[in-house]
């Protein structure tokens, strides 16, 4: 189950542990991500989804509103544009991912495709840039690292115990009958992504979606994120995804590289 989803069961299954159920700051954050997923909540349903007392939800939301991370209108909550400047901070932490903001604009135009600019953070993938509309790519939302072409992209970066790891901590959840749910089947697709310098999203994430990403790296070497350009199985064709858009997506990797070595 992705990380920004509300898993109750868990949080109850550590409040076990610690006699007082879930934390103040726990309560604090299924309070939040409950608002985010929804587009205006009252205290009584937030009190029914999260499943704390009214009393527990409305303490927390007076604090909230008043530090200005949530606003109240007509007694409906709304997560607060507060977050727009954490959130921004967090996207320019490190200088590279500014740099791909302009390539993943430029590739999506040059293609007319939806582009995208990936990092991984917690064996998740995340997008922080993006050209095109679609939900599923809001900036921010973090998906499975196997079931994405730029996934699989950082994964062919990390050695066998890494990647091990990720299969024991993240688990290989079918996300689309075509996701790779096999250890093995991973191991051998990470094998081709090494040699061919790219991979390809074969309808793994997304029924009727296509993709390819490459690696982008810094001066030194070090993997920053993965770009990728995808859409229908109708436009990317063996012979386009396979020829046209790798070499495409190698250029603005470079060009990222070389923005962040000589500005």
């Amino acid at each position: 189950m992705p990380r920004n989803t509300l898993d109750m069961s868990r949080d109850r299954g550590r409040g076990e542990r610690d006699d007082a159920g879930v934390s103040t700051t726990r309560k604090t954050f299924a309070i939040l991500e409950t608002l985010a997923d929804a587009d205006g909540v009252t205290i009584t349903e937030l009190t029914r989804r999260t499943e704390f007392t009214k009393s527990t939800v409305y303490r927390h939301l007076t604090t909230l509103v008043d530090l200005g991370y949530v606003v109240e209108r007509d007694g409906a909550y709304d997560v607060g544009f507060r977050f727009l400047e954490i959130s921004e901070q967090a996207r320019t932490r490190r200088r590279g991912y500014t740099a791909a903001k302009r390539s993943v604009f430029e590739l999506g135009k040059e293609t007319d495709e939806r582009a995208v600019f990936i990092v991984e953070e917690e064996y998740e993938g995340v997008y922080v840039h993006r050209y095109g509309s679609l939900s599923d790519t809001m900036i921010g939302k973090r998906r499975p690292l196997h079931s994405l072409a730029s996934g699989k992209v950082i994964l062919s970066e990390w050695d066998d115990d890494t990647v091990a790891d990720f299969v024991a901590t993240a688990g290989l959840d079918a996300i689309t009958d075509n996701t790779i749910t096999d250890p093995d089947a991973l191991a051998a697709e990470l094998e081709r992504i090494r040699d061919r310098g790219y991979a390809v999203n074969n309808e793994e994430h997304m029924d009727g979606l296509r993709s390819v990403a490459v690696p982008v790296y810094t001066p030194d070497d070090d993997l920053l994120g993965a770009l990728s350009v995808f859409g229908p199985t109708s436009r990317f064709t063996d012979e386009y995804v396979h020829d046209a858009l790798p070499n495409r997506l190698r250029d603005k990797a470079g060009e990222i590289r070389v923005t962040l070595a000589y500005g």
